[in-house]
């Protein structure tokens, strides 16, 4: 079986620019959801998010979306260390929702508010569609392998990378840069006010007392490569992704399974790929939005799987808000990098923990702990969910 390492990681996120801005900011504890500067807030329930501070990377001309995924997709690789002529192979997956939907919308409220005909930004509004950090991505960096869009609304970050791996494992490529970007929008952060699943405050993800989520935005980008590929280079090793498991509920447009069916087969299908027992795993990076509903669901669903236990759950969208089509991909280098530092990132406002939740959710301050292996969980509108395992090189 093919052995699929990490040797790159690259991120853009409210914590600014670069993966040790990112990782500093999480293992800290630092709350980055503050007022929002982006679009207009007035009149609604909740005025904050997790906004990627600038200035960005990139040419001003592309859409803050592009950017954001350019910047993450060339750290990735710069730090792997893969030239052009390597580059010319690998594949290319991208999970992605927004798109440049921001300038789009901020065009087409200009139009509706002036009451005016004004001239469409040709390269912004070209820019719209999700496929469009994909194109800036090959097209800038030099990647001419296959190229994907995933688009499986919270869970395509992690969708990515775990199309990726397949990929690689396969041998239809020796290495694939992998992950997900996405930026605040009208419609998401209008659509969640309206359906009241916002906390007016910064979320409290397995807090007794939470209210709803944040929204975030960001980009983040992994190099999965063959391990013999890896260790022909001289490559530094970050992690294994020794297993996935991607299930989709069929159960509602928006609900998970109220018994969490789907997010257990998730889990279960990446310990069995993995060949990993339950016991070896010592952190979960869980979904963790904060909402009610979804928060004890996972919980009940991590309960079935890896029971009582010692293990460990966090989630780092207590700090950067849920960055969508971003967040599988960002909290898989935040997983990956809590096994290499041996360090799990805290849980931001954890307070009064939900008794319904029988886990230590590493509240407040992060945790030094040693690691074997470690999971991500993203679970998506839909039903979708994936699980990635990583584990020690």
């Amino acid at each position: 079986m093919t052995q699929i390492v990490v040797t790159g990681l690259g991120a853009v996120s409210p914590f600014g620019v670069g993966v040790k801005a990112y990782w500093d900011g999480v293992r800290s504890g630092t709350c980055a959801i503050r007022p929002v500067t982006l679009i207009e807030a007035d009149g609604f329930r909740c005025r904050i998010a997790a906004e990627v501070p600038g200035p960005l990377p990139g040419s001003a001309r592309r859409s803050r979306g592009d950017r954001m995924a350019l910047g993450a997709a060339r750290e990735a690789l710069d730090d792997a260390g893969l030239g052009a002529c390597e580059r010319r192979e690998m594949a290319l997956i991208v999970g992605a929702v927004g798109g440049g939907m921001l300038e789009g919308e901020a065009w087409y409220w200009a139009l509706k508010r002036g009451g005016r005909r004004l001239r469409a930004p040709q390269l912004s509004l070209r820019s719209i569609l999700p496929w469009s950090h994909a194109e800036v991505i090959g097209s800038r960096l030099g990647l001419e392998g296959p190229r994907e869009t995933i688009v499986t609304a919270c869970s395509s970050g992690a969708a990515s990378l775990a199309i990726a791996a397949d990929l690689v494992a396969d041998g239809v490529v020796p290495a694939a840069l992998a992950g997900g970007a996405d930026t605040l929008t009208r419609l998401c952060f209008m659509g969640f006010n309206a359906l009241r699943l916002l906390d007016p405050d910064p979320c409290r993800p397995f807090d007794r007392d939470r209210r709803g989520m944040s929204i975030g935005e960001g980009a983040a980008f992994v190099v999965l490569e063959d391990a013999a590929h890896a260790r022909a280079r001289g490559a530094r090793v970050y992690a294994e992704l020794a297993g996935y498991g991607m299930t989709t509920d069929a159960f509602h447009v928006t609900s998970p399974h109220p018994a969490g069916e789907g997010m257990v087969r998730a889990m279960q299908a990446a310990l069995a790929r993995a060949r990993v027992e339950p016991g070896a795993v010592g952190y979960a990076n869980a979904h963790g939005t904060g909402t009610l509903q979804n928060d004890r669901i996972e919980a009940g669903a991590l309960r079935e799987v890896f029971g009582d236990g010692g293990l460990l759950v966090s989630s780092t969208k207590s700090m950067i808000g849920h960055t969508m089509a971003a967040a599988g991909s960002l909290e898989a280098v935040a997983t990956v990098l809590a096994l290499v530092h041996e360090t799990v990132p805290p849980t931001a406002h954890l307070t009064t923990p939900d008794p319904e939740v029988a886990f230590d959710c590493v509240p407040g301050a992060a945790r030094e702990v040693s690691l074997e292996c470690a999971i991500s969980n993203s679970f998506g509108f839909g039903g979708q969910n994936v699980t990635l395992l990583f584990r020690c090189p």
